[in-house]
């Protein structure tokens, strides 16, 4: 007896993905857009992967979160930082920088706290350039964007052999 569920067609969900391939696309090319500009502005990729999980870890995408660690530890995050990352302000693993960073992917995550996000802006002012701040605030509304995608489709998350 197999252990996959199978879904009837009118009950599964829509992958907007594949559904709206321009749409898609051109959500692609925002996406690449706010990766250069981060690298122009001396935003590593390491840094960028911090970002893109702490995103997917509020919004719970379970898909992002899966690319986006194996991402992380290309760049050659440590799993350290990684188990500790929803938890960051209270650790000293983390530069002001990177800091600034997360508490601003938060605050564009959850615009909603107007206090947070003008603490989260005072932060990034003390510890980012203007291009910085620009640029992590991309790559947040990017990964907010790819986390609708995949929640809304829900695309699945399967195991990796060896991993």
């Amino acid at each position: 007896m197999s252990d996959v569920t199978v879904v009837p067609a009118e009950r599964r969900r829509v992958f907007v993905d594949k559904q709206s391939p321009k749409a898609y696309k051109a959500l692609l090319a925002a996406a690449e857009a706010a990766r250069a500009v981060a690298a122009e502005a001396g935003l590593d990729r390491r840094l960028v992967e911090l970002v893109n999980l702490r995103v997917s870890q509020i919004n719970g995408c379970a898909y992002c979160l899966n690319v986006h660690t194996r991402a992380a530890l290309r760049e050659g995050e440590t799993t350290q930082r990684l188990g500790v990352l929803p938890a960051w302000r209270d650790t000293e693993l983390f530069t002001a920088r990177e800091r600034a960073a997360l508490a601003l992917a938060e605050a564009t995550t959850d615009p909603s706290d107007a206090a947070a996000q003008q603490a989260a802006y005072a932060l990034a002012r003390d510890a980012l350039t203007e291009e910085e701040i620009s640029a992590a605030i991309w790559v947040a509304i990017a990964i907010n964007s790819f986390n609708r995608v995949s929640i809304m489709s829900k695309h699945p998350v399967r195991p990796t052999p060896g991993v």
